[in-house]
């Protein structure tokens, strides 16, 4: 399935404008979509990530954090892309330091290239088009 790709920029506006509504939905969307690309079935959804979150009063957020940085290195070592190695440190301290935001952004950039990644080999896998 592929990845959409969403602009950053106004995915902060609306998360602002909308008082966090937007990014509790952006939340959900990073979870299933990094969930996706890194191919992993074992790992909570993005409803239920959510929902754990705000029920552990965001202690599941920290573990969130830290295994979404797994599956991105994963995926991006999956596709031979620069980048990946320890992301989930990283996203572990932005998490406690209260950088969540922060997060979503590095996720979504990374994800966007990857989204790029596989839209550009898919095509050259199938070949120019003729008419």
């Amino acid at each position: 399935m592929p990845v959409a790709k969403r602009n950053i920029a106004v995915a902060i506006i609306l998360s602002i404008v909308t008082c966090g509504i937007y990014g509790l939905y952006w939340f959900v969307v990073l979870t299933d979509d990094l969930k996706n690309v890194s191919n992993d079935v074992q790992g909570a959804s993005g409803g239920v990530a959510l929902l754990l979150t705000i029920v552990t009063c965001n202690i599941y957020g920290i573990y969130w954090a830290y295994k979404q940085g797994e599956r991105m290195d994963n995926a991006k070592a999956m596709r031979g892309m620069p980048g990946g190695g320890s992301s989930n440190i990283l996203f572990l301290v932005l998490q406690l330091f209260g950088l969540g935001l922060v997060n979503y952004i590095i996720m979504q950039d990374a994800l966007n290239k990857i989204s790029d990644f596989d839209q550009f080999n898919s095509g050259a896998k199938n070949g120019p088009m003729m008419n």
